[in-house]
């Protein structure tokens, strides 16, 4: 089920993600427990945080839904990697809220290109 929505939302609109990619973040993010909470308060596989439904036009209520929280990290991750200019790296570091720090994007990317690209 998870595997279908990530690709599924990763090629949804421009521009598209990789699927592997998006696996990385959820393994990273949640290690996969949909129902996971972090300590600032972001829920869900893709650790949405409770701001961004609204910005999303979809409900809190959604973000331990399996769909529509793939579907918030992934519009997330897309404005993010937009905004910095096609750069994955950065994107991450913004999507987890630690821009110009190297840790977790050197984590997400790490483990795309060793266990989600095989």
């Amino acid at each position: 089920e998870i595997l279908r929505y990530v690709y599924c939302e990763a090629h949804r609109s421009q521009p598209n993600l990789p699927p592997e990619l998006v696996l990385a973040v959820i393994d990273v993010e949640s290690a996969f427990n949909r129902y996971a909470v972090s300590p600032v308060g972001a829920q869900g596989l893709m650790q949405v945080m409770p701001f961004w439904p609204q910005k999303l036009g979809m409900k809190l209520s959604e973000l331990t839904r399996v769909r529509e929280n793939i579907h918030m990290g992934c519009e997330i991750l897309r404005f993010y990697y937009a905004r910095e200019n096609r750069d994955f790296r950065r994107a991450l570091a913004r999507y987890n809220g630690s821009a110009g720090r190297r840790a977790y994007p050197d984590s997400v990317i790490s483990l795309w290109t060793t266990r989600w690209r095989n």
